[in-house]
């Protein structure tokens, strides 16, 4: 079970959150695209993340949810001319900043809590790498069809190297 007030605190704090993330992201220069925005819109970047984050914790992981969001993050940074290595590792800064949080605002005090914070880290961790995913997925589809549109790009050069299966094409 999920400690409410782990919920409540990444709703109601996600700017604080966002305050945290942009501090490491200044503080990583391998970074360049995100370095590049400013403090305000670095924050309102990743402001959306925790209450998106505390209602997964909160309803369970839906994967239907969690993917709409991150898809539309990757397609929306590939579009912006972000690398998608610098998404990525950005995602695991906000990773790291709500860990971080759990590991020493509610540090475990006896077994039960340990085993709670345990779980909390899993979900959290299984959010992200899903996060990740399609991330990585919307990121490759946007590219996809900025290659196939803009670039004019052949089908058949862009199904040898895109092997993925893209959420725009039909099942078979």
């Amino acid at each position: 079970m999920i400690d409410h007030n782990i919920i409540d605190t990444l709703t109601l704090r996600s700017r604080d959150f966002a305050l945290r993330w942009k501090e490491k992201i200044r503080q990583n220069p391998q970074l360049k695209h995100y370095n590049e925005m400013s403090d305000e819109a670095l924050i309102l970047a990743d402001a959306v993340f925790y209450p998106l984050l505390a209602r997964i914790l909160d309803r369970g992981l839906d994967r239907s949810e969690v993917g709409d969001f991150f898809v539309k993050l990757g397609k929306g940074r590939m579009k912006e001319g972000f690398p998608v290595s610098e998404v990525i590792y950005a995602c695991n800064l906000a990773q790291q900043v709500v860990i971080q949080f759990i590991m020493t605002e509610y540090a475990p005090e006896n077994p039960v809590q340990m085993y709670q914070s345990m779980d909390v880290i899993t979900r959290i961790s299984e959010f992200f790498l899903l996060g990740s995913f399609y991330t990585t997925k919307g990121f490759l589809e946007a590219t996809y069809t900025s290659m196939s549109s803009s670039d004019k790009v052949s089908e058949e050069l862009l199904k040898k190297y895109f092997k993925d299966d893209f959420f725009f094409k039909k099942d078979q």
